[in-house]
């Protein structure tokens, strides 16, 4: 019995492969996804969707400022999340964002609507 190939990755995922190369990118990712988890997050749900497929690309790939222990913190908390856990999360998600600047934040958000990769946000994020 044949098996059928494995589906063509989602374009997202595509071109993340190919663009979301800059350490800085990788962490801006890395805390937007501590953000949504600890639903604090206030993309709308097309742009919140797209952000695990970044994910997928950015964990694989090494970060300026955030380590292995940020991955490995995201992957426990996809299994479930109870109160400590998201407790946690926003603690590890504060300290990501001010290890990043805000203009950083900004500036990565922006260039993912500049390659049609985020929607522009119908109210301020």
């Amino acid at each position: 019995m044949a098996t059928l190939p494995d589906p063509p990755p989602h374009p997202v995922i595509r071109w993340a492969e190919l663009h979301l190369t800059d350490p800085q990118h990788i962490d801006c990712t890395t805390t937007v996804m501590l953000k949504i988890l600890d639903g604090k997050c206030k993309m709308d749900t097309q742009n919140k969707a797209v952000m695990p497929l970044l994910y997928e690309v950015a964990r694989r790939r090494p970060g300026k400022l955030l380590d292995e222990a940020y991955h490995s913190l995201i992957a426990q908390a996809r299994q479930g999340m109870d109160e400590a856990m998201t407790l946690f999360i926003y603690e590890k998600r504060l300290l990501a964002e001010t290890m990043l600047s805000r203009p950083v934040m900004k500036a990565y958000k922006a260039w993912l609507r500049q390659h049609g990769i985020l929607q522009r946000p119908d109210s301020a994020e």
